[in-house]
């Protein structure tokens, strides 16, 4: 679908030099001489490359939609992953690269969202927060207590992160799957 370059937003899918971009960027330039502009600055959706383009207020650029389905995450195999759709119980094999760092937050039976464009999957999206114990934290030092100080500590799939000095080992807490940081203690 062809939009305006005025109507690009963060987050939008732009098809441009044949190839999938996600708009991480926007910013309307009006410069006191020549025409307005709106510099985009993109991340390529397959390979992970960064572009920053401007285009004129006139200009129509191709705005794509992706189509969202629920996946239930199975098991790893070497580099790939393994989901299964909700729908259609058909499953499907992924290099692991495509969902990243976040991989290591995959737990068996959890449910994940693909994006898919023309049938073609070409991103996974984590839910936002998972619940982790922590296996291993160092003691609390006293006096370190009075102001918000964090220390390091290990989840159970061997991820490390900063916790509050009060969070032992044996402790279930809420992490934030984009960043890897702590959220709160798990109720």
């Amino acid at each position: 679908m062809k939009i305006s370059a005025n109507e690009i937003r963060i987050g939008n899918v732009l098809e441009h030099n044949n190839k999938l971009w996600i708009v991480t960027k926007t910013q309307h330039v009006q410069p006191g001489k020549g025409g307005a502009y709106i510099q985009a600055e993109m991340k390529e959706l397959r390979g992970g490359s960064k572009l920053n383009e401007r285009f004129r207020s006139a200009e129509a650029v191709e705005k794509v939609f992706l189509e969202e389905k629920p996946f239930q995450y199975l098991y790893k195999d070497g580099d790939y992953l393994h989901f299964m759709d909700q729908a259609t119980y058909d499953q499907i094999q992924l290099p692991e690269d495509l969902v990243g760092d976040a991989s290591a937050f995959l737990t068996d039976g959890m449910i994940v969202t693909v994006c898919l464009y023309e049938n073609e999957p070409i991103s996974v999206t984590l839910p936002q927060t998972v619940v982790l114990e922590i296996v291993e934290s160092e003691p609390v030092v006293k006096g370190q207590t009075a102001a918000s100080s964090y220390k390091p500590a290990v989840l159970s799939n061997g991820v490390k992160i900063m916790v509050p000095q009060h969070i032992e080992a044996g402790t279930k807490v809420v992490v934030d799957t984009s960043n890897s940081s702590y959220v709160e203690r798990a109720k």
